[in-house]
């Protein structure tokens, strides 16, 4: 079935994949200095309120007595600092000041400046965002002397709620450097990668759909990197491609015209041969000297315009295996090459009765009458004094496969036939023959998952065919 066309557009696929992943990288590393930078500002806004405290507990230390501090002036020095009481502590003693109608605090939490530690920093700066309202918060820091220590008692909901509006323009800065960096990388990454990408996945989809344009062969640009490679051995490889259907088709149309004039031609052929046996009747000398000549002919002129139609004609169903007996599949193949029982050659058949392997018996049947035939043949027209033909087959088990050689001791293959071995039309050992026979044969091996290879033989002809003994499980 044929796949839908695409096409590709520049937001889609690997473009919005590249601005997610972006901004996401760009959110990650923003949430990773988020953490320092919201316990820094909690540090900052504590100590800014401990100042306050310090001045105040100056004022503590240079009055005698505390409670002769005017109450406007203590509020005024409490509300300096948003706190409900300062205690300044120094040499043991501990002096308080605290609004006039004091709060006793529910729940008190202590934020230690004197710890400078990141992670305790931290860990504060979560605690104070992420807790309910109602919460006091007891600082504690060093006054302006040694051993001298600075206590104040506040709400913490003025410092959770600066700590939420600093957030919020941290998430809103963020955002905005993630757009504009998102923006700025795509562009970048768009106009040196993704573009040459959407070009050349375009090209591809659109020259599958009509491989015979032209047109839509790809033009490669004077990049040297990978992408510059790619577009390069993609528009050889559209050019091969292109070049390469139109060619089958030339063929294919070729081929319908040869098979009709061969068609004809042997229809004519027949005739003549027909006529031909009719004159070899005649009593006249000279038509009996050459009417034979003349009916070997033709006959061989039928015969090649028949194997030429039956390779036309060629099915290519895939093989429908079954358990076959080898022996007996050989037997029967020579019976049909008339190798077997044929009195000018010897016959021997070496596979063993008990071999059995999955196979299709008729395909395979046709490569043992090829192979025997050619065997045959070859033997027929070598003439030698005291030359006795033979043909054999023998098998052989290694692992989980059979090697099959056919065997004849004939004049061996010409320079030419081992060349253009299993070459249609081109691999014939023999004058007028097509070498259609052993091209089909490597088929039908291959299809079988096997092997047709031209075996070593220091005389006369060696073929092996490798097969496996059970139908490959897919």
């Amino acid at each position: 079935m044929k796949a839908p066309h695409v096409t590709m557009s520049r937001f889609s696929g690997l473009s919005n994949k590249l601005i997610a992943t972006i901004i996401v990288v760009i959110l990650l590393v923003e949430i990773v200095i988020y953490f320092p930078s919201l316990a820094s500002f909690r540090t900052t806004w504590l100590q800014d309120r401990l100042r306050v405290g310090v001045v105040a507990a100056r004022v503590l230390d240079a009055v005698p007595d505390v409670m002769a501090l005017p109450q406007n002036l203590t509020d005024r020095l409490l509300g300096s600092a948003g706190a409900d009481a300062i205690v300044y502590r120094r040499e043991g003693q501990s002096q308080l000041i605290e609004r006039t109608e004091p709060v006793m605090p529910d729940r008190v939490v202590t934020a230690d400046l004197r710890q400078t530690d990141l992670g305790t920093q931290v860990l504060g700066a979560l605690d104070t965002l992420f807790a309910g309202p109602g919460r006091t918060l007891r600082i504690i820091g060093e006054g302006d002397t040694d051993e001298a220590l600075v206590e104040l008692l506040m709400p913490e909901n003025p410092l959770r709620r600066d700590m939420i509006d600093y957030s919020r323009g941290i998430i809103l800065v963020s955002l905005g450097i993630a757009a504009v960096t998102a923006f700025a990388l795509y562009m970048l990454v768009s106009t040196l990668f993704l573009d040459p990408i959407l070009r050349v996945t375009n090209n591809m989809l659109s020259f599958r759909k009509a491989p015979e344009n032209g047109s839509l062969i790809l033009s490669p640009s004077t990049r040297r990197d990978e992408i510059g490679i790619l577009e390069r051995e993609l528009s050889a490889m559209e050019q091969d491609l292109f070049s390469m259907l139109r060619q089958r088709r030339h063929l294919a149309d070729l081929g319908l015209a040869v098979a009709k004039i061969n068609h004809d031609l042997r229809n004519t052929l027949t005739s003549a041969q027909l006529l031909s046996d009719q004159v070899a009747t005649l009593d006249d000398p000279k038509v009996q000297r050459l009417a034979p000549r003349l009916v070997t002919t033709l006959d061989k002129a039928i015969g090649f315009a028949q194997s030429v139609l039956d390779f036309g004609r060629e099915a290519t169903a895939p093989p429908k295996f079954a358990p076959v007996m080898l022996r007996d599949l050989v037997e029967d193949a020579a019976l049909d090459a008339r190798a077997a029982g044929n009195p000018m050659l010897g016959w021997r058949n070496g596979v063993p009765e008990e071999l059995e392997l999955e196979a299709d018996p008729n395909q395979l049947s046709r490569v043992f009458v090829n192979l025997t035939k050619n065997a045959r043949e070859a033997l027929e027209t070598y003439s030698r004094e005291g030359f006795e033909g033979q043909i054999a087959v023998e098998a052989q088990t290694v692992d989980d496969r059979v090697i099959i050689s056919v065997i004849d001791n004939g004049p061996g293959l010409p320079p030419r036939a081992r060349d253009n071995l299993f070459v249609a039309f081109e691999g014939s050992a023999r004058s007028g023959g097509t070498g259609l026979g052993l091209a089909i044969a490597r088929e039908i091996a291959e299809a079988h998952g096997g092997t047709l290879a031209l075996g070593p033989s220091t005389t006369g002809t060696r073929f092996d065919i490798t097969l496996p003994f059970r139908r490959p499980q897919l």
